[in-house]
């Protein structure tokens, strides 16, 4: 499968890269400096320089090319507010926009969870980013695309333990890095996942157990729907 990747420099977004790669699949993504390229083509991914808040959508969908899935994982990182809705939110919405141009249907988009961390006060930046991850939710699920939106738990740099909590409701807690990575890689392949919004966390079931189990909820949400 052929696979685009904005933010595919960042925590989340260099992992995925890795894992794609490994399973075989062809794995390009957006940069934002020459040297980058360089780095990514080491383990076989390619890099295109550009620039998501000041290019157009029509720049990035000529990168995207003949990719049959998008994966954002981009984000400002406690920026101001200014990055952060340019990023965070307007990013989003380019990037939809530049599926569209290139014709690209599945979408996979990483975001976190609308109540995170409030049981303390993180301030009314915190509250603005949250704002700006929500109206990109909503955004992608109405694009029409063939999307899914992953809300992963407090990331965290410890090594993944291959095992998780993935539902459309968990708790916030924290997540390494590397298992939404192994998480993303499993639902960028698995279509059964599809116009869904699922949490995930640190939990106890394998990746591949938990992905199959978001493919029988889709299912049986189906079959309901039709029966009534």
């Amino acid at each position: 499968m052929k696979i685009f990747i904005i933010g595919i420099t960042g925590g989340v977004g260099g992992q995925v890269a890795r894992k794609l790669r490994e399973q075989g699949d062809d794995v390009a993504g957006l940069v934002r400096r020459e040297e980058q390229k360089g780095e990514l083509a080491e383990f076989g991914a390619v890099g295109h320089v550009g620039d998501l808040t000041n290019g157009s959508a029509r720049a990035l969908a000529d990168m995207i090319g003949d990719a049959e899935t998008i994966v954002f994982s981009a984000g400002a990182g406690g920026g101001s507010r200014e990055a952060i809705a340019a990023i965070d939110r307007d990013g989003v919405i380019k990037a939809i926009e530049a599926a569209h141009l290139a014709k690209v249907q599945r979408f996979v988009l990483v975001s976190v969870f609308p109540e995170a961390w409030r049981d303390r006060f993180e301030g009314d930046g915190f509250e603005y980013y949250i704002r700006m991850k929500k109206q990109a939710d909503v955004a992608l699920s109405r694009s029409g695309l063939d999307w899914v939106i992953l809300r992963p738990a407090a990331l965290q740099d410890y090594s993944g333990r291959g095992t998780i909590a993935l539902g459309p409701a968990e708790i916030h807690e924290q997540v390494s890095r590397e298992d939404v990575a192994t998480t993303l890689a499993a639902v960028v392949h698995e279509t059964g996942i599809s116009r869904q919004i699922l949490e995930l966390n640190a939990g106890d079931t394998p990746v591949s157990e938990a992905i199959r189990a978001a493919v029988r909820d889709t299912t049986r949400a189906g079959e309901d729907s039709r029966g009534s």
